[in-house]
C-alpha cells in the first residue's frame, strides 16, 4: 500500500518551507517515525518522521526545493523490503609476480630536509613569527632561495590560493537579516548603559547551588536571577513591555521573555511565557530544555512565537559590552556581557567585584530615556540585593 509523506501544517505566519536535507533516498527501507528529511522555516528546522515501515518509493522535490503546507513530498511503500544489493564480483585471482627491481637512483644534488628551508636570518625570522611553512613558499631569490619578500607575498595573499565560496543563505539566516533591517529602519533605537556587582547572586550561587540542583534537577544559573529581575521590572514599568502597533501602544500585562539561543544555524529567542509567575527552578529548566532542543533541531514553531520583551547574552562568548538589536514588534531588549572582576569603591574602599555591564536598547518612539534608566536600575538594585526578588520587592 503506498502512503504519502506530506510537509506538516505550518502556521498562517509561516507560508513556505525548504526542504534542506534529504536522510533517506529511493528504495532505502525507513522504520515508522524515522526522520525522512528536514524543512527549514524562517524560524526553525522541523523534522519530518516516515508514517509507517516500509520503503522510500518516490522522492518528489530534491533538497532546496520550497513545499507549502500539506504537500506531498514521498511516496513509502507500506510493508515493502528493501532489495539487497548485489554481492560484487569477486576479482580473478592472479598469480603473485616478483617486484621488478628498482631502478638505480640518478645523483643528485643535497637538498635541505622536508620542511626544512635555509633562509636568509631576516627572512627565518619573519617566517618564525608569523608561523609560515618555508617549504611551502616559492622562493625568487638565487637559485630559488626563498627570500623575506617571497614570505610576506605568501602571508599577504599574494602568493599561493586564495579561494572563496559563495553559498546560499539559509531560511533561518534570511529570515534574521529582514528582522535585523525592518528593526533598524521602523525602530528609532536607543541604548542605555548600566553596570551591576554581582557579588551577592554569585556568593547565593555558591552556597545554593548544589542543594538546588539536588532538589530540582537543574544548575543555578545566572539567567534565572536575570529573567526574574527583568520580568519583576516589566511589571513596575510597564512601557518597556508595551508595542507599538500602528496609532497604538499595546501594553501587555504579562511578561512572555524571549531568550537568546545561539545554534549553528543563527540565533533563535524561544519564549519563557508568564516569567513573572515562575520560580527559578522553572526558568532554569526551560531554558536548559529549550536550550538542548535548540542544539538538536527540536525547537517546534510554537516555542519561537509571541514574546513581548528579549534578554540575550553575549558575555557566553566574552563580549564586555554591545548594543543588541530590538526584534520588533517587541520594543526593548536587555544585553548580558561577561563578568569581570574590576576595582571599584564600596563604602570608602576600593575591593575588587565581579562586574557586569549591562545594556537596554529601546525604541524611542514610545520608551523615554527617563524609563529606560530607571528600568535599568531596577535591574541592577535587584540583582545586586537578590534577596529582594523573593520577597517580590
Amino acid at each position: 500500500m503506498s502512503i504519502e509523506v506530506k510537509v506538516p501544517v505550518l502556521p498562517e505566519s509561516v507560508s513556505d518551507a525548504t526542504i534542506a536535507t534529504w536522510h533517506k533516498k529511493a528504495g532505502d527501507a525507513v522504520r515508522r517515525d524515522e526522520n525522512l528529511l528536514d524543512l527549514e522555516t524562517d524560524k526553525v528546522v522541523l523534522e519530518v518522521p516516515s508514517p509507517v515501515d516500509g520503503v522510500l518509493k518516490e522522492i518528489k522535490f530534491q533538497a532546496g526545493d520550497t513545499v507549502t503546507s500539506q504537500q506531498v513530498v514521498a511516496i513509502i511503500e507500506e510493508g515493502a523490503v528493501a532489495a539487497a544489493p548485489a554481492p560484487a564480483a569477486e576479482a580473478p585471482k592472479q598469480e603473485a609476480k616478483p617486484a621488478a627491481a628498482p631502478a638505480p637512483a640518478k645523483a643528485e644534488a643535497a637538498k635541505p630536509a622536508a620542511g626544512k628551508v635555509e633562509l636568509p636570518p631576516g627572512a627565518a625570522a619573519y617566517a618564525a613569527r608569523e608561523g609560515v611553512d618555508a617549504s611551502q613558499v616559492e622562493g625568487t631569490g638565487r637559485g630559488g632561495r626563498v627570500t623575506k619578500e617571497d614570505l610576506v607575498r605568501h602571508v599577504t595573499g599574494g602568493g599561493g590560493a586564495r579561494p572563496e565560496q559563495r553559498v546560499p543563505m539559509t531560511r533561518i539566516r534570511q529570515r534574521i537579516a529582514e528582522r535585523m533591517m525592518q528593526s533598524k529602519n521602523s525602530i528609532a533605537m536607543l541604548t542605555s548603559f548600566n553596570e551591576v556587582n554581582l557579588g551577592k547572586v554569585m556568593a547565593m550561587r555558591k552556597e545554593l547551588g548544589e542543594p538546588f540542583e539536588k532538589s530540582h534537577g537543574v544548575r543555578l544559573g545566572f539567567m534565572s536571577f536575570f529573567a526574574k529581575a527583568a520580568a519583576n521590572a516589566l511589571q513596575r514599568h510597564p512601557i518597556v513591555n508595551a508595542s507599538v502597533d500602528g496609532n497604538d501602544i499595546i501594553y501587555h500585562g504579562y511578561a512572555d521573555i524571549s531568550i537568546a539561543v545561539a545554534t549553528d544555524k543563527g540565533l533563535v529567542t524561544p519564549v519563557l511565557r508568564n516569567v513573572e509567575n515562575m520560580s527559578f527552578a522553572e526558568v532554569e529548566a526551560a531554558i536548559a530544555g529549550y536550550a538542548k532542543a535548540a542544539r538538536e533541531g527540536g525547537l517546534k514553531l510554537e516555542d519561537l512565537q509571541g514574546g513581548t520583551f528579549t534578554i540575550t547574552n553575549g558575555g557566553t562568548f566574552g563580549s564586555l559590552m554591545s548594543t543588541p538589536i530590538v526584534n520588533p514588534p517587541q520594543s526593548a531588549i536587555l544585553g548580558m556581557h561577561a563578568i569581570k572582576e574590576r576595582p571599584i569603591a564600596e563604602n570608602g574602599q576600593v575591593v575588587i567585584a565581579p562586574m557586569m555591564y549591562i545594556a537596554l536598547s529601546y525604541d524611542h518612539r514610545i520608551i523615554d530615556g527617563k524609563d529606560a534608566v530607571l528600568f535599568l536600575v531596577d535591574i541592577k538594585n535587584q540583582l545586586e540585593n537578590p534577596h529582594r526578588m523573593l520577597l517580590g520587592l
